[in-house]
């Protein structure tokens, strides 16, 4: 099962060389969200007890978080390309472990992930941002960020399963998009009213941005990290079952 999931994974990342114009846009996306936001919105650090005086320690884990999600949900589309072209039903005939079909794509977009948050991070320190948590900050953003694209390829392939066409290209990437944007994305909590509040006060993707964010804002402590993790073990198993399921409806 290693070696085939290993050989499924380069294949991925061959795709980087083979075919740079669709990943590079999805690893530039991030970096200008992280620079556009964080000049635009500015004067959010002006808000009486924000956490951070520089605004690109707000938005650089956002961005990252949300670059990840998409390198995750980019698996999706390469599994959509090879059902439509057939070369998947090659791969479901090959005497191979079914697990190997998903593992490997994963190990494609963990590597592809890294890249994007290295790329990302890099781009936030020279407009100014800082590690206030030490090198804890950047393995506490690699975890979220890791989490993110582990839950967002669990997710797009198991809409590419149950589609088998681009009709579910528009899902995967708006279901991400909400999940992430409904939390506290823009600002902290304690100065959002009304339903985005009560969303994002519920939903654990904040939780999952607290854990990427806490390096910048602070310290990294064990009261950020937990429910971010927590967050991430709950919605990586649920992805990862759907993309399981699918899998299998795909067989029957």
């Amino acid at each position: 099962m290693l070696r085939s999931s290993r050989g499924i994974a380069l294949r991925g990342l061959r795709a980087i060389v083979r075919l740079p114009s669709a990943f590079f846009p999805a690893m530039m996306m991030p970096i200008f969200q992280a620079i556009a936001f964080s000049g635009t919105f500015f004067a959010i650090t002006k808000i009486p007890g924000f956490p951070t005086d520089r605004s690109i320690n707000w938005f650089l884990p956002l961005a990252a978080v949300m670059g990840s999600g998409f390198s995750g949900v980019g698996v999706g589309f390469t599994t959509i390309r090879d059902l439509e072209s057939g070369f998947f039903d090659r791969l479901r005939m090959a005497p191979v472990p079914r697990t190997a079909l998903v593992i490997g794509p994963l190990l494609a977009v963990w590597v592809r992930t890294l890249l994007v948050l290295a790329a990302v991070t890099v781009v936030g320190v020279l407009f100014g941002a800082r590690l206030t948590g030490g090198p804890m900050a950047l393995l506490t953003l690699a975890a979220a960020g890791l989490g993110t694209a582990t839950i967002g390829a669990g997710w797009s392939l198991g809409l590419a399963y149950r589609f088998r066409d681009m009709r579910a290209a528009a899902l995967m990437q708006l279901g991400l998009f909400n999940a992430i944007f409904l939390t506290n994305a823009q600002a902290p909590l304690n100065v959002m009213t009304g339903w985005l509040h009560a969303v994002a006060k519920v939903n654990p993707f904040t939780n999952i941005l607290r854990l990427g964010r806490q390096g910048f804002l602070g310290d990294v402590t064990w009261d950020g990290s937990w429910g971010g993790l927590v967050a991430i073990a709950v919605l990586t198993a649920l992805a990862w079952l759907f993309a399981q399921t699918g899998l299998r409806r795909l067989d029957a």
